[in-house]
């Protein structure tokens, strides 16, 4: 299994940046997806999830209405989409996924993931 995140950079505060992440080796359908975050010196934080269907998704408070998560079941890859950023986003941006047996239901903790790219850093300049 291999995922792969990339779209991180440097912006502005007030900018935007699209993160994508390619899966393979996996059936994708069967996993719910999620985006993660880890800033210096902080725990590892979910910012966004989406179920296997794509219906349902989580956002942690810090990000509600300006990031936005979707997936592409027959492209095999998740998204997340930041706008408005802030300094305070600056982090190393995780995608992850998890075997799930609900298409619905939508995770947001660590251990319900079983799968972990290598992260792509987003720097908000202030």
């Amino acid at each position: 299994v291999q995922l792969q995140a990339f779209g991180g950079g440097l912006v502005q505060a007030g900018g935007y940046l699209r993160l994508s992440c390619a899966a393979s080796g996996l059936t994708f359908r069967n996993h719910a997806m999620a985006w993660f975050r880890q800033g210096p010196g902080e725990e590892r934080e979910c910012v966004a999830a989406i179920s296997r269907s794509g219906e349902n998704t989580y956002y942690a408070d810090s990000v509600k209405g300006r990031f936005t998560i979707s997936r592409d079941n027959a492209g095999n890859a998740a998204y997340l989409q930041m706008n408005s950023l802030k300094p305070e986003d600056t982090a190393v941006y995780y995608c992850a996924a998890g075997r799930a047996l609900s298409h619905n239901t939508v995770y947001y903790r660590r251990n319900e993931y079983d799968y972990w790219g290598r992260g792509t850093l987003v720097t908000v300049s202030s």
